[in-house]
This record gives C-alpha cells, structure tokens and sequence, in this order.
C-alpha cells in the first residue's frame, strides 16, 4: 500500500511536471505568433516607377510638381499611394529613400524628395543635348504619419517608358522607440 501511494504521488509530479512544460510550449508558440505578427508589422517596403504603358515627356510645368509613380514593382505594408504619390510612415523608424530621373536633354532634369514639405536631397542633371541620368538617396527618421514624396522642380521635365527609368523606393530599415 506504501509503494502504491510513493508510485502513485510520483506519477502526480510527472504529470504536474508535464502540464507545466504544456504551458510553457503554449506560452512560448503565443510568444512566436506575437513576435511573427510585430515583424510583419516592420515589413514596409516599395519601389515604383512613372509609367505603367506608353511613354513620352513629363513637364515642364510652371511649379513644381509631385510626381506620381504608377508602375508599382513592390508596396509591401501598402505605405506607397501610386495614385497621390505619397509615402506615409506607418511605424517610427529610420528609412531608407532612393530616386532614379532620366531625361532626354536640352531641358535640366531636376527632382527632389521632399519629407512633410521640406526638401532633402536632389537628383539634377542638365546638358544641351542627349540623355540624362543622375540619381540620389538618403536616410530619414519618420514618425507615424509623415510623408515623402519626390517633386519634378518647375522648368525642368523627365522622359519615362516601358524601361522604368525613373524610380522612387524606400523601405524601414529598422523601428525606433
């Protein structure tokens, strides 16, 4: 009877002991989907180009003008509007921004990109005739809600076609607290 009570009370610990490791696998599989869900939240990526067919001149205008990047490659977190142009920060982070312009010569070929209205860095090219290329990039701390997009500087106008020569990216490089 002694040795059944012994066997009976060390069957009880293992089983308390199993039970508490269940616990610890559930808390630690909720503890995954919750890590994996956060990631997902920090995937925010997108590139663009001009158009999505056709081709031909855009500008020059009489002021400048945001230009809207239609031909989407890539909008994971769907940050980038293709219809306004505009990159919203939905997450405090640091970014990183890349703009590509090409155009045809005789007019400057100049853009900017422009974070909650005020300008950063520019991609500039001018020559009197044949192709211009020239591109630019830059690093930005956002909070959720601000914006950056790219603006054709009034005088100036691009050429784009089927071959995607001008590009806006960006994409989190990491969260900040």
């Amino acid at each position: 009877n002694n040795r059944f009570c012994k066997s009976w009370k060390r069957s009880w610990k293992i089983l308390e002991e199993l039970n508490k490791k269940n616990d610890e696998i559930s808390n630690l599989t909720l503890g995954q989907v919750e890590l994996r869900k956060e990631n997902r939240d920090r995937e925010i990526a997108f590139s663009a180009s001009l158009v999505q067919s056709g081709g031909g001149d855009i500008g020059p205008f009489t002021t400048d003008i945001t230009l809207t990047y239609k031909n989407v490659f890539t909008n994971i977190g769907n940050a980038y509007n293709p219809i306004t142009g505009v990159f919203t920060a939905p997450l405090k982070g640091a970014y990183m921004f890349r703009v590509s312009v090409y155009g045809n010569g005789g007019t400057p070929a100049t853009v900017g990109i422009v974070k909650n209205g005020q300008h950063t860095v520019m991609a500039h090219d001018v020559q009197a005739q044949d192709r211009l290329h020239s591109s630019n990039g830059v690093v930005l701390i956002l909070e959720v809600g601000d914006v950056v997009y790219v603006r054709l500087w009034s005088g100036n106008w691009i050429y784009d076609d089927q071959n995607n020569r001008n590009t806006f990216s960006g994409f989190l490089l990491f969260p900040l607290r």
